[in-house]
């Protein structure tokens, strides 16, 4: 069974080496929507795949880190690098361009990795993601599946190489968020206690 989650954010950026020669040379923005999508072999306790309320937790905090920020990859000029760190304090690093095809591997990945640091406490099961959509406009989009994330041609993805100011980790629910994930330390979702209507 698939479930499916969506989120929004605001954010500039501009793609490098791309054909249009606005995407390429000039800073703008999109509103963005996320569709993160999660299958299942089993219900839980709540015969759910994932309750939609343990994803406004960490999974919700990354995903938001992007909204009003400038994103760059960092393979970028030192110059243009050093500008949207100067004049934005709302910026993250990538190892990829960010285009909606990059985006799409990126948040597939930071959801994959949440997940996979996640000690599930309600009977969840082989809880994975699926896919993720990332709409750049009304009609554009881009989807990535499990074999994207794993293709090294379209570039390797880690979390130390995924960076994020001071100004979004400052302004998350637990600002060592990032840390703890980066070293494998797991988030324990709320303990549930099962009732059973007699």
């Amino acid at each position: 069974m698939i479930i499916r989650k969506l989120f929004k954010f605001e954010n500039a950026h501009i793609v490098r080496n791309c054909t249009s020669d606005r995407c390429k040379r000039s800073i703008h923005g999109h509103s963005y929507k996320v569709e993160l999508l999660l299958k299942a072999s089993k219900l839980d306790h709540g015969q759910m795949v994932y309750d939609f309320g343990l994803l406004k937790g960490v999974i919700k905090d990354l995903f938001d880190a992007f909204d009003h920020a400038i994103c760059f990859w960092q393979n970028d000029s030192q110059d243009y690098i050093e500008a949207c760190q100067k004049f934005s304090a709302r910026w993250v690093s990538l190892p990829v361009s960010p285009s909606a095809e990059q985006f799409s591997r990126i948040f597939f990945y930071l959801a994959q990795q949440v997940l996979a640091s996640t000690e599930t406490q309600n009977g969840e099961g082989d809880v994975e993601v699926y896919s993720v959509i990332v709409h750049e406009t009304d009609t554009g989009y881009a989807q990535s599946f499990l074999e994207d994330i794993q293709n090294e041609q379209m570039g390797i993805l880690a979390l130390d190489q995924i960076v994020f100011s001071e100004q979004i980790q400052s302004e998350w629910a637990d600002p060592q968020l990032y840390e703890k994930l980066k070293n494998g330390i797991k988030f324990q979702n709320p303990t549930v206690t099962l009732q059973v209507n007699v």
